[in-house]
């Protein structure tokens, strides 16, 4: 029992002598290399999402592009073309313009999602107009 008490005793002698320091913040630079920080993964994480859907857009756009042409190929040039065309050339032209429809529809849904990165890019720059970039280490 004697040991409880000069144990409490102890930790109320150490936990004064603690309170005695006084409150201590951070420096005025630490606190602006963490804000900078924080700031800076929200950015980074922004700057992936936006170069990855351009590069989607990008390489989908190429794709689309593609199909297009060899649709245009299938379809011949002849006024009356459609008359006497082969079932198998039917069948890759109906091919062509469901992936030439996904494609297209994918590529606005990527130009709205790019514009909407590039909009919370701007925001997060306007509510933090002291926030610079960290020099990328070369």
């Amino acid at each position: 029992m004697f040991q409880l008490f000069l144990r409490a005793r102890a930790h109320d002698l150490i936990g004064s002598r603690r309170s005695e320091e006084g409150f201590k913040a951070r420096s005025a630079e630490r606190d602006a290399e963490t804000d900078r920080a924080r700031i800076g993964s929200i950015m980074a994480a922004i700057e992936a999402a936006l170069q990855a859907a351009e590069s989607e857009q990008s390489g989908l756009g190429r794709r689309v592009d593609d199909v297009l042409a060899r649709a245009a190929v299938t379809l011949g040039n002849g006024t009356d073309e459609y008359l006497e065309r082969e079932a198998l050339d039917n069948y890759h032209q109906d091919l062509f313009d469901a992936e030439i429809s996904n494609g297209q529809r994918r590529l606005k849904e990527l130009a709205t999602e790019i514009a909407h990165f590039k909009f919370m890019k701007a925001a997060v720059l306007s509510r933090f107009p002291d926030y610079k970039p960290a020099a990328a280490s070369i």
